[in-house]
């Protein structure tokens, strides 16, 4: 029988322990994702979570994981609450692991309140339109593909991409337009080797970004559950910064694929029935209830932006996980491996990106007038110059006419100078649309469809 406790009740009958799970027998009081203080036979303590109760039977996710642990001799106390989260200003320059204890050297943060990991879902009806614009100081985001706050804006990569890289270099240089209200960068890291985490962490220490950052790293030797905890404890100190604080809170997750191949080691422990791929059925779901928590709500300052990064295996873009996450999110960049070859940086496929919210976020009043007419030629530009460019493969540039030729120029300058560009290079919007004139302007005047004259006359470098 079960023995009251001080803080919950304890039960020591342990049935199994596969994977990374704890089956509980003889539980009369439990609750769904109830927090369970876990003591192994040599008195160390670990936390787990109830994932499913009934017929007397608990079963418990460890965080820590369940190596050393035996089915005699295990203690679990039913704490008899939702895992949550100690959130405060206080939280901000500080470096945690995946389950927000510290590795700074630093004491515990003092928190102004306690929060479940689990947040609480935005009213639909309380919902604000996102159309405020986010400088990355990278061009081929912010002139082609802006980040509009209160946005979910994934970046799908590859095995061996700078994703990471990319990822540190708008966590250092995002920035709201015009200034003067509060910015903050919550990054969380999951799964991630450990010279990827030293990477971050100096990364946004040598910047001084790591001021107004709060970074969680979940390394690839801590228990996979433990991935599971990371992007909602991150989320959580977000809405907090962003709805309690009134900042404008950017999210950074990396890598989603590890996260959910975490999720696939859970399912398979559970036996349950598998999907694509081995994933679980409801990984449509889960995903969704990290990635809607970004967003803006109507009568508070504050916003939460998301950028999710997630490698997809074999670059395949159609994997459960990149096509799950682009039914729910707002738009992707992608990076091109053909583009890495060539040694530009960042490596962005523009023509298979998207940002449904950019046209709301930009223009007159917001970035620049002529901003959704350059992006709309650039598109179109460079669309010309890669079917050109298959072309000149089949019959040689010579088979090519001069009009052809101003394509082929525009492509590769579009590449080196507009998309190439430095891991510390912080590009102003005004550095990106005067980039972009530069090389709209090696095409003859009559090849700008896109463009009013009125900008053309206005902008135009005259050669």
């Amino acid at each position: 029988m079960p023995s009251k406790t001080v803080g919950g009740i304890e039960y020591s009958k342990v049935a199994e322990i596969k994977g990374p799970l704890l089956i509980l027998e003889g539980v009369t009081r439990a609750a769904f994702d109830e927090l369970v203080e876990i003591e192994t036979p040599a008195g160390e303590k670990r936390l787990g979570r109830v994932l499913e109760i009934g017929g007397g039977r608990a079963v418990i996710q460890v965080f820590e994981g369940t190596t050393g642990l035996s089915v005699s001799g295990t203690k679990t106390k039913f704490l008899g609450k939702t895992m949550d989260v100690p959130v405060s200003a206080e939280l901000l320059g500080r470096v945690f692991d995946g389950l927000g204890r510290p590795l700074d050297g630093l004491p515990e943060p003092v928190g102004e309140d306690f929060r479940d990991v689990n947040g609480q879902p935005i009213n639909p009806e309380r919902r604000d339109y996102p159309t405020d614009f986010i400088q990355t100081g990278v061009s081929v985001i912010d002139g082609m593909n802006t980040l509009v706050r209160g946005q979910k804006l994934p970046i799908f990569s590859g095995a061996g991409l700078p994703h990471n890289m990319l990822a540190a270099q708008i966590a250092r240089q995002a920035t709201v337009a015009g200034g003067g209200e509060e910015f903050a960068v919550v990054f969380a890291a999951i799964g991630v080797q450990s010279s990827e985490a030293r990477f971050f962490r100096r990364s946004l220490e040598e910047s001084g970004a790591i001021k107004r950052s709060a970074l969680f790293l979940n390394l690839a030797d801590d228990p996979a559950i433990e991935r599971v905890i990371t992007p909602r404890v991150a989320l959580t100190v977000a809405e907090y910064l962003a709805f309690d604080l009134d900042m404008h809170v950017l999210v950074i997750i990396t890598d989603m694929t590890n996260y959910a191949e975490a999720l696939r080691e859970i399912s398979a422990a559970r036996e349950e029935v598998p999907g694509r791929k081995g994933y679980p059925g409801y990984l449509y779901t889960d995903l969704a209830t990290i990635y809607e928590r970004a967003g803006r709500i109507k009568g508070k300052k504050g916003s939460i932006t998301q950028m999710p990064v997630l490698s997809m295996p074999s670059d395949d873009i159609t994997h459960p996980i990149p096509d799950l996450t682009g039914y729910i999110t707002e738009g992707q960049i992608v990076l091109a491996r053909d583009l890495y070859r060539k040694e530009i940086y960042p490596p962005i496929g523009v023509l298979s990106c998207l940002s449904r919210l950019m046209k709301d976020g930009i223009g007159k009043g917001k970035t620049r007038e002529d901003h959704p007419e350059i992006a709309n030629q650039l598109y179109a530009s460079y669309a010309r110059a890669q079917e050109l460019r298959a072309l000149a493969e089949i019959v040689g540039r010579a088979g090519l006419v001069g009009t052809d030729l101003k394509y082929l120029e525009f492509g590769d300058m579009f590449e080196q100078k507009f998309l190439k560009q430095g891991t510390e290079e912080n590009r102003t919007l005004e550095d990106t649309f005067s980039i972009t004139w530069d090389i709209l302007s090696v095409m003859p005047e009559n090849e700008l469809t896109k463009i009013r004259q009125d900008y053309i006359n206005k902008y135009r470098k005259k050669s």
